[in-house]
């Protein structure tokens, strides 16, 4: 059976607009329509907080890390993308590595700790089962069969960065989030750009990608910002429930948290 939303991509493929042709790309692994060169090496941080209508004078706030670099793993280049998110509590602090292939961002490995407690798992083209090899891994026993290669959801910062985004685009992106989802195509609609003000007040011209979306029941919507120039992941607004989360790039003079606390 056709999953509803390749159906409702192929529709928007045939629909046309009275001021431009709306195009649909079906992102794939064999077809390589991600621009896996314009992926740049480097540490960048996030600051990430919500704020809940019951709670609306209150604001939850954490910082997020993300440390994409270029390496060898199993003999062949890779990317690895290393995330560490800091909270207030100990107990929600994350620590997750994934590995993908430099010449498709074919995921390859994946783990995430939260706490004390590691789910690993290794990711082919036709299944994920978990890392055999990874000591005390809840998800040693795990296994999920596809027909078609996927890429790693937990990875959409960098995806996105590398989509060939231009005006009037749907990207329909077969994601899959490790252990939780079953794989599906995601649509995302460049709804159009907009210039920010970073925080140093530097004005830059930016994509803005859509994807509204449903979740145990209720709708959400997700608002994401990545600059033309150097396809740079700046800002994302997530609505749902009446409540809102915002991750903001922070400038790269913030201080390195990892780094200080290594010393």
């Amino acid at each position: 059976m056709i999953k509803k939303a390749i159906l409702f991509a192929l529709l928007l493929a045939c629909i046309g607009s009275y001021t431009f042709a709306q195009t649909v790309d079906t992102i794939r692994l064999k077809d390589k329509r991600l621009l896996t060169s314009v992926l740049q090496p480097g540490f960048k941080q996030y600051m990430v907080y919500f704020q809940m209508p019951v709670r609306n004078k209150v604001l939850s706030i954490s910082l997020w890390t993300r440390d994409v670099s270029v390496t060898k793993f199993q003999n062949q280049p890779v990317y690895k993308v290393t995330q560490n998110w800091y909270a207030a509590d100990t107990n929600q602090y994350r620590h997750i590595v994934s590995i993908n292939k430099k010449a498709d961002f074919a995921p390859i490995y994946h783990s995430e700790t939260i706490g004390t407690k590691t789910k690993a798992y290794n990711w082919y083209a036709d299944k994920v089962v978990g890392a055999d090899t990874v000591a005390n891994n809840l998800a040693k026993d795990f296994k999920i069969d596809f027909n078609t290669p996927n890429l790693n959801w937990n990875l959409d910062i960098e995806t996105f960065e590398m989509l060939p985004l231009a005006a009037g685009k749907t990207f329909a992106i077969n994601f899959y989030d490790a252990g939780i989802l079953k794989p599906d195509y995601i649509l995302y609609k460049v709804t159009g750009s907009e210039t920010l003000t970073l925080l140093n007040n530097e004005k830059v011209d930016c994509w803005v990608l859509l994807h509204d979306g449903e979740h145990n029941g209720a709708k959400f919507t997700q608002t994401f910002w990545i600059t033309k120039k150097n396809h740079e992941f700046i800002k994302e607004e997530d609505a749902f429930n009446g409540g809102y989360r915002y991750k903001v790039k922070l400038p790269g003079s913030a201080v390195n948290v990892v780094e200080r606390f290594k010393k």
